[in-house]
């Protein structure tokens, strides 16, 4: 999930920031459509369940500080990502997906990319962080 945080951070972002407003919101709504899919649920998932298990299957074979080490790994991993995919990224992409980009004017395409983009970076760069503490 690093990885692909990193990614959208680093390429598919910085190239989305350099389109025209409705080019963006366009970009950005089909991107959060696709990504809605079987394999992506699965890798974004599994993650989550994944590092929930790490601690239960290595309990008796390692000392107890590592094991609060995998714990604490777990805590920051279900907040960083997890969390803030779900109060954060998650409704900003609802709001767009609500959006019909061709019955609004371009005061509200302006309005709307700037009330979506910082946040979602903001939000994106937490989530590229976390993963990486340890």
């Amino acid at each position: 999930m690093a990885g692909i945080f990193f990614t959208w951070s680093n390429a598919v972002k910085p190239g989305l920031g350099k389109l025209s407003d409705i080019e963006y919101l366009r970009a950005l709504q089909s991107m959060n459509r696709v990504i809605l899919n079987n394999a992506f649920k699965l890798i974004f998932l599994g993650a989550i369940i994944t590092v929930a298990l790490v601690p239960v299957f290595y309990f008796n074979l390692y000392p107890k500080n590592i094991f609060w080490l995998f714990i604490l790994t777990l805590i920051i991993y279900w907040v960083g990502v997890f969390g803030v995919t779900i109060s954060g990224n998650i409704p900003l992409n609802e709001i767009l997906d609500k959006t019909n980009l061709e019955s609004i004017s371009q005061e509200e395409i302006k309005a709307l990319r700037t009330r979506i983009e910082v946040k979602w970076n903001n939000f994106n760069f937490i989530r590229q962080k976390y993963p990486t503490v340890f």
